[in-house]
């Protein structure tokens, strides 16, 4: 994985996406990205509506979101990455850009995420990911500018959205 220049932020990272594509958030620059860590025996999975409606309204205007399963959280993603895209495509139609299922947390999580909390920590500084559904919104030049609580829904993120695009 890369590290990110500083002055690059999120897109001097890659990932894996769930069919094992390579996903390169260069490929993102000049959008804004909303990234955050999913899974589907949670009860905060219905978030993946919301998720998927904030992709509909604004991907044509410049929006990315990226969803990452992890199974940290309660072993709420227990399955396989082509298990994980169907659950996601028929519950909630979901046709945004998902990644294969990683850690956010410890020695063994994915860098971005590593960078993630590093740049936007949570209440109080505290970095660590506390449940699933966390999720962080990044301005076009590809920096981190807000943390989401998993309580917090994909439809109350709108206006911070709007001010980015």
């Amino acid at each position: 994985m890369n590290l990110a220049v500083p002055d690059e932020g999120v897109l001097g990272f890659e990932a894996r996406g769930l069919s094992g594509d390579l996903i390169r958030f260069s490929d993102f620059r000049g959008r804004v990205i909303l990234i955050a860590n999913t899974a589907s025996h949670c009860g905060f999975t219905p978030q993946y509506a919301g998720l998927q409606a904030l992709h509909e309204a604004y991907s044509g205007r410049g929006l990315v979101v990226v969803g990452f399963p992890c199974n940290q959280f309660g072993a709420q993603e227990p399955a396989g990455a082509e298990e994980i895209g169907r659950f996601c495509q028929r519950n909630f139609g979901v046709s945004f850009v998902m990644a294969d299922k990683v850690d956010v947390n410890g020695d063994g999580a994915h860098p971005l995420f590593k960078y993630l909390k590093a740049a936007c920590p949570g209440v109080l500084g505290s970095q660590a990911i506390k449940w699933n559904f966390t999720k962080f919104l990044i301005n076009r030049a590809g920096l981190p500018v807000h943390r989401y609580a998993p309580t917090t829904s994909p439809a109350a993120l709108g206006e911070d959205i709007e001010s980015l695009l």
